[in-house]
């Protein structure tokens, strides 16, 4: 089956793609570029997230993008 070939990604949507571009790059240090107006959160070797912007978004209420904490 050719989804099982492919790579898959998270997205989610944001209210203001200049806020969330200075959020993640700025505030949590996420390598994030812009094209056409979507942000890619580089997330790691191979791993991305794409943020879109919608109109009358309202924010998720469950989780959206997960970091493993290592002490």
């Amino acid at each position: 089956m050719l989804l099982k070939q492919g790579k898959a990604f998270s997205s989610f949507s944001v209210n203001d793609v200049p806020k969330a571009k200075d959020f993640y790059g700025k505030t949590l240090g996420l390598d994030v570029s812009e094209s056409n107006g979507l942000l890619r959160l580089h997330l790691g070797p191979g791993n991305e997230a794409l943020a879109y912007p919608k109109p009358n978004h309202s924010p998720a209420t469950f989780t959206i993008l997960n970091f493993p904490w290592r002490a």
